[in-house]
């Protein structure tokens, strides 16, 4: 527990160890020295110029070090990227905890263009019909290709249910056309550009914020969530759940 809550300050140590190490061989080489001070020397110019160019192109060990000091530092870089994108994922899913969508709550109104390009309002639909409104991360995606197609070939049996099949995602309404046509699908594809509806239903994500969450909401004619089943890697079990949870309700 306590290596979880620290896994940032942990990897940025450990990270941060060789990365001083061959900042502090590449500092002597480039003012060539051997005194430690040349590391808290607050000289900065022609250490850039050493590291993104090549002032000693005859020293080898110059060269050596300047790459391992460019590997490193990228790396720390990125580890930054990502600690800010996670803590900033962080900040918004407690922002949005108070309006998270769950079993329990009722579906807010929202209005979305489907494939299409016609706007589709989901109040015509709320307490008429069994909703599956389904949140994918991305069109023609692996797991969401195998998701979207297993909805496809159970489609007949969830019209015997009395439910409407709904799938939402951040890509363009061209996108969603393009990819209903490729592999047929029979049923609603809603473009939430931006993510407002994604956000308002407080989905999740994965992978330090870097990947859209994947959830299934079913709503019931009292317009109602009477379950939700989110699984990143699971993508065909969505179906599954849905049908098994649809078919007690009659």
């Amino acid at each position: 527990m306590i290596i979880q809550k620290n896994i940032w300050l942990i990897l940025f140590l450990i990270w941060g160890l060789p990365l001083t190490y061959y900042r502090s061989k590449f500092r002597k080489l480039v003012y060539q020295t051997d005194s430690w001070i040349i590391n808290i020397k607050p000289i900065f110019w022609k250490e850039l110029r050493a590291l993104f160019g090549n002032i000693f192109p005859e020293n080898k060990n110059y060269i050596k070090f300047r790459n391992f000091y460019r590997f490193y530092l990228t790396v720390y870089l990125i580890l930054f990227i990502l600690y800010f994108s996670f803590s900033s994922n962080s900040q918004t899913t407690k922002n949005t905890d108070m309006k998270k969508i769950e079993i329990g709550s009722s579906i807010p109104a929202f209005t979305l263009n489907d494939q299409n390009g016609t706007l589709f309002d989901i109040r015509s639909v709320l307490g008429k019909k069994n909703l599956v409104i389904y949140f994918y991360p991305k069109d023609d995606s692996p797991g969401c290709t195998k998701e979207a197609c297993y909805f496809r070939d159970q489609f007949e049996v969830f019209t015997e249910v009395d439910a409407m099949i709904i799938g939402i995602s951040g890509q363009s309404v061209e996108s969603h056309k393009a990819f209903a046509e490729k592999y047929r699908l029979t049923y609603t594809l809603l473009s939430d550009e931006g993510n407002k509806i994604r956000k308002l239903f407080g989905v999740p994500t994965n992978f330090f914020g870097l990947l859209p969450g994947r959830v299934t909401y079913i709503i019931d004619k009292s317009g109602k969530v009477i379950y939700l089943f989110d699984s990143q890697m699971q993508a065909t079990q969505h179906v599954d759940e849905a049908l098994r949870i649809l078919k007690d309700l009659k």
